[in-house]
């Protein structure tokens, strides 16, 4: 029985050794050639899905005296697969952003005139900012001056001199 688990062992090898090298050339390429590989390549990992599912009742299908060894086997290749998925996943990922930039046609000049409008504005916030606290400097200053003139007429009234 171990026969037909080291034959999947040599289909998983040759097919995430596949996988891996198509994994690597997706960010590389580009328009339809790139979306063929990624189908490829899904179809590629579903295929080490199932030959994992076929270990897997291989293993169980063992002597239990052996099965320990096959399971610590199939449970590396698990970690591989997962590990595939992730970078799979990621080189997609990629794939997407590539696209969404190409359609949204987002290019270097938007950026800085994204960025010199940003710049204006922040400089019209920072004189509206100035204004304002001049104002209330103003503001301030006009108070204190009522409540001088308030007290010194008050001073005044009550030593008979008048503010009116």
């Amino acid at each position: 029985m171990s026969s037909a688990f080291e034959a999947y062992e040599q289909d998983f090898g040759t097919l995430t050794a596949e996988i891996t090298n198509k994994i690597g050339r997706i960010p590389k390429l580009g328009g339809e050639e790139k979306t063929q590989l990624v189908l490829n390549v899904d179809k590629q990992l579903e295929e080490v899905r199932e030959l994992m599912e076929q270990m897997d009742l291989e293993v169980r299908e063992l002597p239990i005296q052996s099965r320990s060894m096959y399971q610590s086997r199939l449970k590396s290749y698990k970690g591989e697969m997962e590990k595939l998925e992730k970078d799979f996943k990621r080189s997609r990922i990629a794939y997407s952003d590539e696209v969404r930039n190409e359609l949204l046609g987002e290019d270097a000049g938007s950026s800085e005139s994204q960025r010199a409008h940003l710049l204006d504005n922040t400089e019209k916030l920072e004189r509206s900012s100035r204004r304002l606290e001049a104002g209330y400097q103003i503001a301030v200053e006009t108070g204190m001056h009522s409540i001088w003139l308030g007290k010194g007429c008050g001073e005044i009234r009550g030593g008979g001199g008048g503010c009116d």
